[in-house]
């Protein structure tokens, strides 16, 4: 959510702030709606403080009348109550205001680009083709048990995976990230206050019989983990880590973008969460940023670096970056990260404050992601030889007994 008191200050930003992100709000409504809610508020209180004063048998109906008409006004109350918060929760969070202009991903700005693109004396296959044939990646038994979008690493390439994840770990944890194991599951109120829902509901696993459903990134049970607390400012950052399978439905997902395992409805990530002072947010956007970059570099993968443009920007984000690795079989860049600045966004929704001695604010939260199995999949066709084999970067060689190939 938003500040309240920006709409009631500036109700022409926030309108004009819809129509950019175009939000689906029907922002009038809600300014009716505030207004309406803080008259039958006060009018409601000061009922209340008449009826304190009545005394007596002879003021007996007047106190009835009254009690009947504060019941009312209650009833009036939590009915405004209900729609403000449910268009409030709906508003879109603020935009950078350097955010590039554009509809989709193809509109994304590139900011730079690392590394030499890989050369080959012969037509680079796909990531399911050489995972295929070296038998440590396979789709079809991963269709047969669970469904398409579902799928087995297998030997080398599980080892590939577990040393990606842990050489992963291992580079936060350096770095101050608190590691964690967090549940995969998640209720409806912590994927509302971490901006999945409404949002994002399409995307979401719901379990049955309950309001959990299954993660779909350990952002939303690390941000998750601190709300409705009050934080000691002194402790700030909080920097938190966790490796966790994901889930998301890929609602939408086809064609020649979705082969493989580039587009599944599980797959594995370590996530950097960032809980900091208001003033540090751009700075650790950009420390998470250079975190990912070093990692990839630690990869040998060749990247570049977007900036998100406003038709490609989730609402509950403020400013965001992708990094994307080359992809030799795809032939082109690929999303593989993303770098997200939530401002208070998350901590108002889930009630996360920090109080000084005057002072009370929300957190700022960074989101973004450290790796993915996709790095492996860009692993596996940049780094494939004519043989068939596939060369193991050096970081990674000491997860997998030291080779140099998997064959």
């Amino acid at each position: 959510m938003i500040d309240i008191k920006l709409l009631r200050q500036d109700p022409e930003m926030v309108r004009q702030l819809c129509q950019t992100r175009q939000a689906d709000v029907d922002v009038d409504r809600l300014i009716d709606i505030d207004a309406d809610m803080r008259k039958t508020k006060t009018h409601m209180q000061q009922l209340q403080q008449q009826r304190k004063t009545l005394q007596g048998p002879t003021v007996r109906e007047q106190a009835i009348a009254l009690r009947d008409e504060i019941a009312e006004l209650d009833k009036e109350l939590r009915e405004l109550q209900a729609e403000h918060h449910d268009l409030w929760s709906r508003l879109p969070n603020l935009l950078a205001p350097d955010t590039p202009p554009g509809q989709d991903d193809g509109d994304n700005v590139e900011l730079k680009r690392w590394g030499q693109l890989p050369l080959f004396s012969f037509t680079p296959r796909p990531h399911d083709e050489v995972g295929a044939r070296l038998d440590i990646l396979d789709l079809e038994r991963g269709a047969k048990v669970s469904g398409a979008g579902f799928y087995y690493w297998k030997g080398a390439g599980a080892r590939l995976n577990w040393g990606l994840f842990s050489l992963a770990m291992d580079f936060l944890i350096e770095r101050g990230f608190t590691p964690m194991f967090t549940p995969v599951a998640a209720k409806d109120h912590t994927l509302f206050g971490t901006g999945y829902l409404p949002f994002s509901a399409d995307q979401i696993y719901r379990l049955e019989n309950g309001d959990v459903s299954l993660i779909g990134t350990s952002e939303q049970t690390l941000v998750g983990y601190h709300g409705a607390e009050i934080l000691d400012p002194k402790s700030l950052p909080l920097l938190y880590t966790a490796f966790t399978p994901c889930f998301r439905t890929e609602a939408g997902s086809y064609g020649r973008a979705a082969r493989g395992a580039f587009r599944v409805h599980q797959f594995h990530k370590v996530e950097q969460i960032v809980f900091c002072h208001p003033d540090e947010s751009e700075t650790w956007h950009h420390t998470c940023l250079q975190y990912e970059e070093e990692f990839m570099q630690l990869l040998e993968l060749p990247y570049r670096v977007v900036r998100v443009c406003v038709g490609d920007l989730g609402a509950p984000a403020y400013k965001k970056y992708d990094v994307e690795a080359y992809f030799a079989g795809f032939g082109e860049y690929r999303e593989t990260h993303s770098n997200t600045n939530l401002l208070d966004y998350q901590t108002r929704r889930l009630g996360i404050r920090c109080k000084e001695e005057r002072n009370t604010y929300h957190p700022h939260t960074i989101s973004a992601t450290m790796i993915t199995d996709r790095a492996a999949l860009a692993l596996l066709e940049n780094n494939q030889q004519e043989d068939g084999s596939v060369q193991i970067p050096q970081a990674l060689r000491p997860y997998l007994g030291g080779k140099e190939f998997i064959r």
